[in-house]
């Protein structure tokens, strides 16, 4: 068998994971404990993003002739890929923090929504808030003068209901 013809399917595997990839964010790992791999792995499987390490030929194929072209500039040293479908802002934001701890971890770049960025692009890009955090931001700002309107009517019916009340009572008192 021909070297072509056992890198194909590999080449084929990334094509088909960055076909409807969200962002894409390529880390230099070298350097990791087993340990601290281990727990980045799990941490982005629970996030629902693919990680995996290739050899930079293969993903240089497989980017070839495609937007992400834009990323082998990044492609030196070893080289590991971080691939989200949904959540745009997750693979930058995850591996990120992960950096923070884990210092021999280094982000090299990588593409969010078809535009490339550089390791400091994709520091900003992790400062972004997740998808659900900005829904549930945004749905506290929804509800807030709602609660407030609310609140404000409520005050008002005690007021008036201790208006009535009084009232009631002065009435009762000159009656007596």
């Amino acid at each position: 068998m021909a070297k072509i013809e056992l890198k194909q399917p590999v080449v084929q595997e990334i094509s088909e994971n960055i076909k409807d990839a969200q962002s894409i964010v390529l880390v230099d790992y070298r350097g990791l404990t087993v340990e601290q791999d281990t727990r980045l792995r799990k941490e982005l499987r629970e996030a629902g993003i693919t990680y995996k390490v290739y050899k930079n030929t293969m993903m240089n194929f497989a980017f070839k002739g495609t937007d992400y072209e834009a990323l082998t500039p990044y492609l030196e040293g070893p080289s590991a890929i971080a691939i989200s479908n949904s959540d745009a802002t997750a693979p930058a934001r995850i591996l990120c923090k992960f950096a923070k701890e884990a210092s021999k971890l280094e982000v090299k770049g990588g593409m969010v929504e078809g535009i490339a960025y550089d390791a400091a692009g994709i520091m900003d890009i992790a400062k972004i808030p997740s998808r659900e955090e900005l829904i549930s931001k945004l749905l506290g700002s929804l509800q807030s003068p709602i609660t407030n309107f609310a609140r404000v009517m409520n005050q008002l019916q005690k007021r008036l209901q201790r208006r009535h009340r009084r009232k009631k009572l002065r009435q009762s008192k000159e009656l007596h």
